[in-house]
């Protein structure tokens, strides 16, 4: 999110959460609100604690099984907003973050991202795939008993005299 609109949505956000409220607090009366407030809350930290914890499962499995974990360190982080927006009061924020806790969309908010993330392994060097090295092979890393600079006797450039220029 660019930064000239953090402050329109730190404006914006509060605004439609009033205005929510009076209209939920006119139709259900303010007790009735109060209390949908709290339980939403509620519910969210109870989803919050069983969503993080089958999360943590499926990231140590992944983990275990030598693969990076990305779409499920990107749910983890989806489910912390989503436990915030739910312990944060407000209808508008309620309904962000259990939008957030239907794995569907987070699956869609991850597909989105995914093509804007780019994630390195501890192998990885950095470079895209054939960037720097030509045909993008693979490299073949040599130590120095590997690879020896002994004359071959029968090359045609002897060890006495440099070819000669044309």
């Amino acid at each position: 999110m660019p930064f000239s609109l953090i402050p329109f949505a730190l404006l914006v956000i509060p605004l439609m959460e009033i205005a929510v409220f009076v209209v939920v607090g006119g139709q259900i009366g303010v007790l009735a609100t109060l209390a949908l407030v709290v339980v939403t809350a509620i519910g969210g930290s109870i989803l919050l604690r069983i969503q993080g914890f089958g999360l943590v499962n499926r990231i140590q499995a992944d983990m275990n099984a030598g693969r990076v974990p990305a779409r499920e360190l990107v749910h983890g982080v989806m489910i912390l907003v989503a436990g915030v927006l739910l312990l944060t009061p407000g209808f508008v924020t309620d309904a962000a973050g259990f939008a957030l806790f239907v794995p569907f969309i987070r699956d869609t908010v991850w597909g989105f991202a995914r093509s804007r993330i780019r994630v390195v392994t501890p192998h990885d060097t950095g470079t895209p795939r054939g960037s720097d090295r030509g045909d993008g092979g693979p490299t073949i890393d040599l130590s120095e008993d590997d690879y020896a600079r002994d004359p071959d006797p029968d090359s045609p450039w002897g060890e006495d005299e440099p070819p000669a220029r044309r």
